[in-house]
């Protein structure tokens, strides 16, 4: 919005704002804020930041070490649409205010850093990423555990489960399980809902490509945005959700990006279309297999030597692994294709050679963007560096495969824990250009396994006392 901090502030002096939101995303994908009175910013607030508690947001410094700053990034300016007083907003990043430097927890600055990696290495210069991602829409949410109980609830006036409901009257037009793809209204009752959500994104300068019901019954959607570079795509994905989420509430319906809320029907993905482009040119396009050149093919071999190390960022919560069996859409056998969507990879078919790349179709949309879509190309950079091969394309339904050609097939991680085992034990890859660093990758294996994985393996599940009430 603005090319410089004079510009900024003679905006904000000008036209009456209000008051300036500084955001910036914790380590695991949460936008954070705060609102400053507008009279209180001045050129110095935009040139150095504002101090906070860093130890106060998880996963980052210990309470003795804690001072840090957020420093806007001026060019990142948007008003935002929802709050009552005009507010301009800036993606912020954090900064050691000791030091100066750019703090190595900060996501937004792993982005960045993936970036220039890209470019110093020479391979090219820029990453476009172009991510799907798909959410529910809900009527009613509820859920609570404790000593002597533990539920979840979970409603839509779209459920198949409300066919027998009296709505006074029950209208019907619902999805079946599995039979939400493309159907217009009355069927699709969510569709003004997600117009309305495009009509904010596009007042915000997203380039939203389409919308569309998907497959799952009660309210499952996505909007796809145009693909653009790695790092303002990751700052447009928390603006997507943002955007998501608060014209759901204003329409007193609420949305999930949870991998598999709803049992027996289809998850939410986050398929992330990629190429790389050097000095204006395509690097993807070429005359190998599916119109990819060899580095494309390269790039895809990382991808699935590294997919179990990637799932830890791409898949990042224990609910990501339920969504990653077969029958669902979701791929969980790591191989490539130019057509099959029950393949990792697949290569979309197109005209023009300036549209040629790869969709990375395990990720979902619970994954921090600036993560998820940076340890995915230093995996596809090793791929390149090192020629790794990606074996032969299956152009076969791979759940139709007999056993033993099946048992030929890696496959994803089945669980939160087996991914972090793959990351400690392949991360030298991430590393390079000091992109991640072995303090991410120990503060991310830690916190999950102590915050996510340990707690849920210590409660009981309703479906155990099904299986095991009257053992």
């Amino acid at each position: 919005m603005f090319k410089s901090i004079d510009e900024a502030i003679k905006y904000i002096r000008d036209n009456d704002v209000k008051a300036v939101d500084f955001r910036f995303t914790d380590l695991f994908g949460v936008w954070q804020h705060i609102t400053i009175a507008s009279q209180e910013v001045d050129e110095e607030t935009l040139e150095v930041g504002l101090g906070f508690d860093g130890s106060s947001i998880r996963g980052w410094c210990e309470i003795h070490n804690s001072d840090m700053s957020f420093v806007p990034d001026v060019t990142s300016a948007f008003i935002d649409p929802f709050f009552r007083r005009k507010t301009v907003v800036f993606f912020c990043d954090i900064v050691d205010p000791v030091t100066t430097e750019k703090y190595d927890r900060d996501p937004r600055n792993i982005a960045a850093k993936a970036v220039n990696y890209l470019k110093q290495s020479g391979i090219g210069d820029t990453c476009f990423v172009g991510p799907e991602a798909e959410f529910f829409i809900f009527d009613d949410v509820r859920f609570d555990q404790s000593q002597q109980h533990g539920f979840y609830f979970l409603n839509s006036e779209e459920g198949v489960w409300n066919t027998g409901f009296d709505e006074g009257p029950n209208l019907q037009y619902k999805p079946q399980f599995k039979g939400g793809y493309f159907p217009v209204p009355p069927t699709d009752k969510s569709h003004e809902l997600r117009s309305e959500m495009v009509e904010v994104m596009e007042q915000l300068g997203i380039v939203v490509e389409a919308h569309h019901h998907e497959v799952a019954t009660a309210g499952q959607a996505e909007i796809d945005v145009r693909f653009t570079d790695l790092l303002k795509q990751a700052d447009l994905m928390q603006m997507y959700k943002y955007v998501v989420r608060n014209v759901a509430t204003r329409n007193n319906k609420t949305v999930t990006f949870m991998a598999k809320p709803i049992y027996g029907d289809n998850g939410n993905g986050m398929h992330c279309h990629q190429s790389i482009w050097k000095d204006g040119q395509p690097l993807f396009s070429g005359s190998g297999y599916a119109g990819l050149s060899q580095e494309a093919l390269w790039y895809l071999g990382g991808i699935i030597k590294h997919a179990k190390t990637i799932a830890a960022f791409t898949n990042p919560t224990t609910n990501s692994y339920k969504r990653l069996v077969p029958g669902f859409e979701a791929p969980n056998k790591l191989a490539y294709s130019s057509r099959n969507r029950s393949a990792a990879i697949r290569i979309p078919i197109v005209s023009s050679p300036k549209a040629r790349r790869i969709e990375v179709r395990f990720p979902d949309p619970t994954a921090n963007p600036y993560l998820a879509f940076s340890v995915m190309l230093m995996a596809g950079l090793d791929g390149i560096e090192n020629k790794i091969d990606p074996g032969d394309p299956l152009d076969k339904n791979i759940y139709d495969l007999d056993p033993v050609e099946l048992a030929n097939i890696p496959s994803m991680p089945t669980s939160l824990e087996e991914s972090l085992q793959a990351l400690e034990n392949d991360h030298e890859f991430m590393l390079k250009g000091d992109v991640f660093t072995p303090d991410i990758i120990e503060i991310w294996a830690d916190y999950k396994r102590n915050n996510e994985i340990l707690p849920l393996s210590l409660r009981p599940h309703p479906h155990e006392f099904n299986m095991y009430y009257s053992y």
